[in-house]
């Protein structure tokens, strides 16, 4: 972080996102839903899905890939589905479009399904999961994005990083909540170490001929990264292509074609969301439940538990501000205005 850092209130920062998004042909109501999402990444310390994404979404903007503007479709399917067209547009202002109605059959039906398709996802799964623990129930999302992972013992990038978020209320503490890539590094962190000038750890991606590499600009150029565990990790996100893009209607990770749009870096694809109410498995004291296994995994030595860095990070942000480098701070601030 340069000696020269800042330290902007949230609400500050939610602000100068929203600034940039609007001067980038982005309705009011959508850039609002997007500013809060990228700040609170940035606010976490998920710092490869916060600032740091927002040259690709203003390129992606800029070059007519994705469409700011546009006001999703929701579709009430069945009992408990709902399904969303959005459009072209981004999935976060889809997915606040379907969430009172998917809220409603979860309260109803005590299990609800949400399926985005024609939606462009760039950020990290678990701002969108937390809120439904927080709430008191159980979430889980998947969403697939372009073909960067090759699969297991193949030669082609098939795969995209395909995350799964999972969220759950736990009594005392905070939720529980992961959000990990079926590949075994996130493509941001990828760029980050590119960008660094550093390599990664071994086992996290190959090179255009295939072969094995610890060098991040020789899976950015022609490479691919490769599923977590091998075997396991390519079921999990070919479970996830399955369910954000066949089950919703989207398109699979190395189906859409952005070749005509110079800049575009957003993947075009679907995301796939089931919440349920704990409340209606008979068990009264759930919570309690997941904060006592939850203990049981820190008392076996597991020094803490996913999630757990980013609250403390959130509370020091909350306190004293979100870091920001002075140089970055002005990039936005050109973003804003140019």
């Amino acid at each position: 972080m340069s000696s020269t850092a800042i330290h902007l209130p949230y609400a500050d920062l939610v602000t100068l996102l929203e600034r940039v998004f609007v001067n980038n042909a982005v309705s009011a109501h959508n850039a609002r839903i997007l500013a809060e999402n990228c700040a609170r990444c940035e606010r976490d310390g998920s710092l490869s899905h916060g600032i740091f994404r927002m040259a690709g979404y203003v390129s992606s903007l800029k070059s007519g890939w994705v469409d700011g503007q546009v006001v999703p479709e929701v579709e009430d399917v069945g009992p408990a589905f709902v399904r969303v067209d959005a459009k072209g547009g981004f999935t976060q202002p889809a997915f606040f479009a379907a969430r009172p109605l998917l809220i409603e059959k979860v309260k109803a039906n005590g299990v609800a399904v949400l399926a985005i398709r024609r939606s462009h996802h760039f950020s990290a799964l678990w701002p969108d999961v937390e809120p439904f623990a927080e709430e008191g129930l159980v979430a889980l999302s998947v969403v697939n994005s372009m073909a960067c992972v090759v699969p297991h013992g193949g030669k082609k990038a098939v795969f995209g990083t395909n995350p799964v978020a999972f969220a759950s209320p736990r009594a005392g503490a905070a939720p529980f909540v992961f959000d990990q890539a079926s590949s075994a590094i996130a493509h941001g962190d990828v760029q980050i170490a590119a960008r660094a000038g550093h390599d990664l750890k071994p086992g996290m991606g190959v090179d255009r001929e295939g072969q094995p590499t610890n060098d991040p600009n020789a899976i950015l150029d022609g490479g691919a990264l490769v599923p977590f565990g091998g075997h396991k990790g390519n079921s999990i996100a070919l479970m996830v292509e399955i369910l954000s893009a066949a089950l919703t209607g989207g398109y699979f990770s190395g189906e859409f074609d952005w070749s005509g749009h110079k800049g575009a870096q957003t993947p075009f694809t679907g995301q796939f969301f089931v919440v349920i109410d704990p409340a209606r498995g008979g068990n009264d004291i759930f919570a309690e439940r997941v904060a006592g296994i939850c203990d049981l995994v820190l008392e076996s030595g597991q020094e803490r538990l996913p999630g757990d860095r980013r609250h403390a990070t959130r509370a020091k942000a909350e306190k004293d501000g979100i870091p920001l480098a002075a140089e970055l701070h002005a990039r936005l601030l050109a973003m804003a205005t140019d």
